[in-house]
């Protein structure tokens, strides 16, 4: 029994990210909200022969009632990457939608687990952190940037260069935050051995970093990277709901590192040094984070460096959310 809110349902990400939770046979109920259009994408969602419930939530005045008695809140809410926008440039925008929405679920369902897609990442989740602080009601285990797109990308672009590799079982780590060069695919710690030449890693990395410009470019303005986000994001909703429910499950999330303070020193000693929040690998519970794995051995050289020059940015785009949050 999971009940479950996507808010900014109706937008590019949110359609598709709600069909795939309709399938989700653990969901029972799935809150669709949005400012526009969102009675028609629930009406047509609900058509779908699975058992939960879908109801649809219009505008400012249904927020609250969105995100009353939920479990988990998935945010895709926001405008698009256009060509030549960053995921900086949407900030703007972005931040105070995110805020909107946080401060709904703080006050409504506050023990709601809470997962941060709308850009950028490495600002908003801590834009959120701060919201639930102000609200009292801060729990870091149970607040997560959704990062998984990189995780996939990674997969989908070792297979692109070694055809014999299955891109659906091979697990590539991914470190660091959600945006171009402060992603960190550590490739010498995949879940199977994968041989690449050192200028084929240093490429690698580069195209699943900046991923999200070949969508953007081959839609040539119309919008963004949103059916594989949705996946993405439907895959990371599914692990989260499938550890709510006793399963051990681990995916890597943009997470506060104070959700398990002696996991993080891990990632500490290798590069993220005292930033509050990095992405890395979690194993979910009931409780949100149960813990951050181990990535098992260390790094390679170039990827430690890469950890570093992550950490540089991360530390700038977290500082901008927290300032954002406080009125700084």
């Amino acid at each position: 029994m999971v009940s479950v809110a996507v808010l900014g349902a109706a937008g590019g990400i949110g359609q598709p990210l709600s069909l795939l939770l309709k399938l989700n046979t653990s969901v029972t109920k799935l809150h669709l909200y949005d400012i526009v259009n969102v009675p028609g994408v629930a009406a047509d969602i609900s058509h779908v022969a699975t058992n939960s419930e879908v109801k649809s939530f219009l505008g400012p005045k249904q927020l609250a009632d969105a995100v009353t008695g939920i479990d988990l809140a998935v945010i895709p809410a926001g405008v698009p990457r256009k060509p030549g926008m960053t995921r900086d440039d949407l900030f703007k925008i972005n931040a105070g939608i995110v805020k909107t929405l946080v401060e709904a679920i703080a006050e409504n369902s506050p023990r709601a687990f809470i997962a941060v897609i709308s850009n950028p990442v490495n600002s908003t989740v801590p834009i959120a952190a701060e919201v639930l602080k102000a609200k009292g009601v801060f729990d870091p285990r149970r607040l997560f940037g959704v990062t998984t797109l990189d995780v996939v990308r990674a997969s989908r672009f070792v297979r692109d260069l070694r055809s014999n590799i299955d891109a659906a079982s091979l697990r590539v780590p991914v470190v660091g935050g959600h945006s171009g060069t402060t992603i960190v695919p550590l490739v010498s710690l995949a879940s199977s051995p994968v041989e690449l030449s050192e200028s084929e890693i240093k490429e690698l990395t580069n195209r699943i970093q900046f991923g999200g410009d070949e969508v953007v470019k081959a839609k040539d303005g119309a919008g963004s990277a949103t059916l594989s986000m949705a996946y993405a994001g439907a895959r990371f909703a599914d692990s989260l709901i499938r550890g709510i429910k006793g399963e051990s499950v681990v995916e890597p999330s943009f997470i506060a590192l104070a959700a398990d303070p002696a996991g993080a020193e891990e990632i500490r000693k290798l590069g993220a040094g005292d930033l509050e929040y990095f992405a890395v690998p979690v194993e979910l519970s009931d409780k949100g984070v149960n813990r951050i794995v181990s990535l098992g051995a260390e790094p390679s050289a170039f990827e430690r460096e890469a950890i570093s020059v992550a950490a540089e940015a991360l530390s700038a785009n977290i500082t901008t959310g927290v300032n954002f949050a406080k009125g700084a």
